[in-house]
């Protein structure tokens, strides 16, 4: 390989936590070390970088992190970044200690704060998506996506349990912001009457057709998952408006949450983490910046930040069609 272009680089994670973070991080230290460039951490993003908290990592440091869901480096969404003099904090602080390339571990508010710090100071950046939502464009699944889908299907599958005992229609709200990527397929492997997504025009008309379907079916108790970005309504307006046009069934409401941001990263996120950590470093000693490390059709590929950011991946029509028709 030729003479890298970076000596001493910087890795941080920052927004919300994924997991498989941990992976990340240990695949950037150990490629870093590998190709003899000193590699620090910075302590919760980009308020680390602004208060000077680098810490000097080695392979020993990430020693055992593959397993463990969260981010040892913590995390934290910077107020302070988002202004010209907290990022001159930071570049000074990165300059204090050589550093001339960053791996920016996150989603597309860490990546918008890496592509300004780019273009002010001219610091080589290489973003690293790591979001349960698996909304950036350019990679076919971000870090953490995959967990949080198992997460998701399992705890459906033990609501299912309860619905079925008691004859009930559950309302289950699951993550992903402004996408619906775990709703449409934690939908689907879990065989739910109905999936709201923000992608497409949902109708409570709609919906209740399907109760209906689901009624001349035969069906007793039924479970319907809601993205937490659906355009219809709160889960709980949803499940309202639902009570109002069928008065005589026992509906519940659940709200998954945070429990999907935690726990024990799957393997394929584990193999993801590893990868693209791995393809940082390599894009930043070829003089790569400005851009993130993702894999489409299971090869390395970097995209400029401004596409990762601004484009998205379009939903599967196959599948939306698929839920429907197994939904009878």
């Amino acid at each position: 390989m030729k003479e890298s272009a970076v000596k001493k680089i910087a890795v941080f994670t920052s927004g919300g936590d994924a997991p498989g973070m941990n992976a990340a991080l240990r695949a950037v230290v150990r490629t870093a070390n590998y190709y003899n460039i000193e590699c620090y951490g910075v302590r919760e993003g980009y308020n680390g970088l602004i208060n000077n908290d680098f810490t000097r990592m080695g392979p020993r440091s990430v020693k055992n992190i593959i397993t463990e869901g969260g981010t040892i480096l913590k995390s934290a969404r910077s107020v302070e970044f988002k202004n010209k003099a907290g990022r001159q904090k930071a570049y000074d602080n990165c300059v204090k200690h050589g550093v001339d390339g960053l791996v920016c571990i996150g989603g597309d508010g860490t990546f918008r704060g890496a592509k300004v710090f780019n273009e002010e100071y001219g610091i080589q950046v290489i973003g690293v998506p790591g979001t349960i939502d698996n909304d950036i464009f350019g990679t076919d699944n971000t870090i953490g996506y995959d967990t949080a889908l198992n997460t998701a299907m399992e705890a459906i599958d033990k609501i299912r349990d309860t619905a079925t005992s008691h004859n009930r229609i559950f309302f289950v709200e699951v993550m992903g912001r402004d996408a619906g990527f775990i709703a449409l397929n934690s939908g689907l492997a879990t065989g739910a009457i109905g999936i709201l997504i923000p992608e497409k025009k949902d109708s409570i008309e709609d919906l209740f057709m399907r109760f209906e379907r689901a009624e001349k079916a035969g069906k007793a108790s039924s479970i319907v998952v809601v993205a937490e970005g659906e355009k219809l309504g709160t889960i709980y307006d949803i499940a309202k408006a639902t009570q109002a046009g069928f008065p005589d069934y026992d509906i519940r409401v659940a709200v998954l949450g945070h429990i999907q941001r935690g726990g024990s990263p799957s393997c394929a996120d584990r193999v993801l983490a590893s990868r693209l950590g791995y393809g940082a470093v390599i894009g930043l000693m070829d003089g790569r910046t400005n851009v993130m490390a993702g894999m489409q059709s299971n090869k390395l590929t970097f995209t400029p930040i401004e596409e990762a950011i601004k484009k998205h991946n379009e939903m599967d029509q196959d599948l939306l069609k698929i839920s429907e028709i197994l939904a009878i």
